[in-house]
């Protein structure tokens, strides 16, 4: 099996764009095929996976307990025989979805024998820069063969070892099927070769950083090729006054506890002035008990009136922990949170908790972010939970996709256009008219 190591970036783009152009032509039955090759490939070689991992978590275990890493990074570097199982089931998810490609979007008869069709195509070449997690690998790769596109990967320094190995699997099992080009899955290696990346405007089509805000926003500095940015996720959970006391509990402890270290994990806890008497107290004890940290302002302090709740600074409102820490702070009105989140938030994903229909619905219309929820945890924001098979990230932005990415959003359109001799000139001339008549 040939690797892509050799090739510089320039050469790797290139080659990418040219099995991007075969990739395109697939059916359906092949790309299925191939991906469920990969799936059992994945968990042939799991003790492979595993010991590679195993290097780069003994590498970053120093580099924790000296502060240079988070542990919610290092909690995010680490698998298990259940996480390379979820990857090759995630593989198989993205294998079992409908069809991206040459769907009708639109049929409009320009005239008689003049039929204009609006087909689903796939992107071309995209890149994706991520850290740490293993399965995000595996999960891009399927999602860019699923829809007939190329990608480049670079991953975390920290995950080099898993990486490598995840390639390794990927490309050997794809090499099965001759009419997948080798260049289909590319990895990067070095910072050097981002930034080579950023300048192949020519041969790239997306980039995808997935990180911290201040990355996305180098990348859309330092980049003339479009980019999807998956920045920080700021979550909320906002408890209403009309909220049943059980139900807000248990989704404020969900969003946080169940996996801190996810973007869509809750950061600051809203409470109605009206219940925060009667919740607080409750709540915060449950944070403790969970070995949660609690930065809460004066009001939720003096409420609760345990020494070890920190106090919060503005800064806390406007942070992204990724970790064992909870904001709390108490709102007079459902204005009061709606103004609180659209001026802290990040636009990724917040909650309001309540049995008021009417709070409900102004909460949703208001509220702007890319996952607007009522009475449901801010951990239900993903791909796979969302039946995307995968996802390629969370988008916070506003244009080409939003919130959780899956196959639509790495796939655009094209116009064909069926005619039977036509010219423009006859209808310039008044001698035809157009009859723009939509077709089912």
């Amino acid at each position: 099996m040939t690797t892509n190591a050799s090739f510089t970036v320039q050469e790797q783009a290139r080659r990418a764009r040219q099995a991007a152009l075969r990739l395109a032509t697939l059916t359906d039955a092949q790309r299925r095929r191939a991906l469920l090759t990969a799936a059992d490939a994945i968990e042939l070689r799991a003790a492979d996976i595993l010991a590679a991992n195993a290097l780069d978590c003994q590498a970053a275990h120093p580099e924790v307990e000296a502060g240079r890493m988070s542990r919610a990074l290092f909690k995010r570097l680490q698998t298990s025989e259940r996480g390379v199982a979820e990857m090759a089931a995630h593989v198989r998810g993205v294998a079992a979805l409908p069809d991206p490609l040459n769907r009708e979007l639109a049929v409009t008869a320009l005239d008689d024998d003049l039929t204009l069709y609006k087909i689903s195509c796939p992107l071309g070449v995209f890149a994706v820069i991520f850290e740490a997690r293993p399965e995000v690998l595996p999960q891009i790769a399927s999602l860019a063969l699923r829809s007939g596109n190329a990608v480049l990967l670079k991953g975390g320094s920290e995950a080099e070892h898993t990486n490598t190995v995840l390639d390794s699997v990927w490309r050997e099992a794809i090499s099965a099927f001759p009419e997948i080009p080798a260049d289909a899955v590319s990895l990067l290696h070095t910072r050097e070769d981002v930034n080579e990346l950023l300048k192949l405007d020519d041969l790239i089509d997306l980039v995808v950083p997935r990180g911290s805000q201040s990355f996305v926003r180098y990348i859309m500095a330092h980049s003339r090729i479009p980019v999807l940015g998956h920045g920080e996720g700021i979550c909320h959970v906002y408890i209403d006054r009309a909220a049943d006391p059980q139900k807000a509990i248990d989704i404020a402890l969900d969003s946080k506890v169940q996996y801190p270290a996810a973007c869509n994990a809750a950061e600051t806890v809203l409470v109605h002035a009206d219940c925060a008497a009667a919740l607080l107290p409750e709540l915060a004890a449950k944070f403790l008990a969970a070995g949660v940290e609690v930065r809460a302002c004066q009001r939720t302090r003096q409420l609760v009136g345990d020494p070890r709740l920190i106090a919060a600074t503005e800064e806390d409102w406007a942070t992204e922990y990724s970790d064992l820490i909870i904001a709390i702070k108490v709102v007079d009105s459902l204005d009061a949170a709606i103004e609180h989140i659209n001026r802290w938030g990040s636009r990724h994903t917040d909650t309001i908790v309540t049995e008021d229909a009417t709070a409900a619905a102004e909460f949703m219309a208001r509220v702007d972010a890319a996952g607007v929820y009522h009475n449901a945890s801010t951990r239900f924001s993903d791909g796979f939970r969302y039946g995307l098979g995968a996802e390629l990230g969370i988008a916070t932005g506003k244009t080409h996709a939003r919130g959780p990415v899956g196959l639509e959003g790495l796939t655009t359109y094209k116009y064909l256009l069926k005619g039977n001799g036509q010219t423009v000139a006859s209808y310039s001339s008044g001698e035809r008219k157009f009859k723009h008549r939509p077709l089912k």
